[in-house]
């Protein structure tokens, strides 16, 4: 769980990578400085393409996700024992989401305009769809309602290693390249090693993860009564198949699911915002975008530094975003306060956002530092995240909860990317 859902942000963030690595650039001979002839706000707008995708999908993944075998359709499979024939070969179709959506995000390096940017964009929203919500599922089912905040803490960590791992990996191919030479853009060797990778994953969790307790091949049957038994106290079983109304109304109608909704809605607003003030104006580019999660790289670009040191330096980010989730997950088990606590993590991205917006722009270190602490600010996210799988009860109610959630995580991503401050 915790390396798909390193691959789950890597992937999604690749773009940020290639973005400084000669994306946005025309096509050229030198491929060192050949791209795909962004212009204007054509990029914003393929970061955007994501959650357009992740969008339309939810509430059907949401369903599926009840419907079928839960590792199968999150591309775990486990032992069919328990599985009809029929549900075996659509749920065997079904699991390939992981190793799709790595076939796929291979593919960008294969295009060559706008319009096949923005197609495998949407695409890679739509088979991600299923992996956040698919795994507050796997949390409520394996661990108890007091465990649960920080497992989610530990999965959810994982964004943080891969933000290391990829900008590590980005950094040594543009060095690579620019010392060795390359006969293939930079920015496309990016995406095909990130592509493989998530495609080799995939395959491995094919193979090990089951779908509930009853059909984990790597446990003994008494361990896998003990597994049942652990979590008895929750009160919510490990999965029901059937839909029903009554949960889906009262998961409309219900205060705390809207309140769920518009947090996300609004905690995402700034993920995907862009901006034409002068901080975040990148060298020798027309309106630079500024963002913290599609926009990073260039976020740093325009602190005065390199494209190449821009990787390097975006990595010591993820190291913070990986002790506060850590620190605040135990905290929130051992005090019994997940969302008090997790504020903590919010109170302190607030001052780095305050730190780049009012420190002069000469002082450049100040603001990386500023962009540093912004890191910790996903802490009442994935405390939220955990009180869905935790404190909902009935699977159609905690599936659609989820996917309220998450869809107001989209739409707070995409208006974002639609607001425009002016300088």
């Amino acid at each position: 769980m915790c390396l798909v859902y390193g691959l789950n942000y890597l992937d999604k963030t690749t773009l940020s990578y290639a973005s400084v690595m000669g994306l946005r650039l025309p096509p050229s001979r030198d491929p060192r400085q050949s791209g795909i002839n962004l212009v204007g706000d054509q990029y914003l707008w393929l970061g955007s393409m994501f959650y357009f995708g992740y969008i339309a999908w939810e509430y059907p993944t949401a369903r599926l996700l009840q419907r079928l075998p839960l590792g199968k359709y999150c591309a775990f499979h486990g032992s069919l024992t328990l599985a009809s024939r029929d549900e075996r070969k659509l749920t065997e179709a079904a699991a390939m989401n992981i190793i799709i959506w790595g076939l796929v995000l291979s593919c960008f390096a294969a295009v060559d305009n706008f319009a096949g940017a923005v197609a495998i964009r949407f695409l890679l929203g739509v088979f991600e769809a299923a992996v956040t919500p698919g795994f507050a599922l796997f949390t409520s089912q394996w661990y108890t309602k007091q465990e649960q905040g920080s497992r989610t803490a530990i999965w959810f960590s994982f964004n943080g290693w891969a933000q290391i791992f990829g900008g590590l990996v980005a950094y040594g191919i543009a060095v690579g390249c620019r010392k060795s030479g390359t006969t293939i853009e930079p920015w496309k060797i990016v995406f095909l090693v990130t592509g493989a990778l998530t495609i080799c994953v995939g395959l491995l969790f094919l193979w090990i993860m089951p779908d509930n307790q009853l059909n984990c091949r790597w446990l003994s049957k008494e361990d896998r009564i003990l597994a049942i038994e652990r979590i008895r106290t929750n009160s919510q079983g490990v999965g029901n198949k059937h839909f029903k109304l009554y949960q889906l109304k009262e998961a409309l109608l219900d205060p705390l699911s809207w309140a769920f909704f518009f947090y996300a809605l609004m905690a995402d607003i700034p993920n995907g915002s862009r901006s034409t003030h002068p901080f975040l104006v990148t060298p020798g580019a027309d309106n630079s975008l500024g963002g913290i999660s599609n926009f990073f790289s260039q976020l740093i670009v325009g602190f005065g530094y390199t494209p190449e040191e821009s990787l390097l330096y975006g990595t010591p980010g993820g190291a913070v975003e990986i002790v506060f989730l850590l620190a605040c997950g135990w905290a929130g088990e051992k005090y019994g306060y997940r969302v008090l606590i997790s504020i903590i993590g919010l109170c302190v991205a607030i001052v780095g956002m305050l730190l780049i917006v009012a420190l002069p722009l000469s002082n450049n270190s100040g603001r990386l530092a500023g962009y540093y602490l912004t890191q910790a600010g996903p802490t009442p996210f994935v405390a939220l995240l955990s009180l869905i799988s935790s404190n909902v009860a009935g699977y159609t109610k905690k599936t659609t909860v989820a996917a309220m959630y998450l869809i107001g995580y989209c739409a707070g991503n995409i208006i974002g990317a639609s607001y425009r401050t002016d300088s």
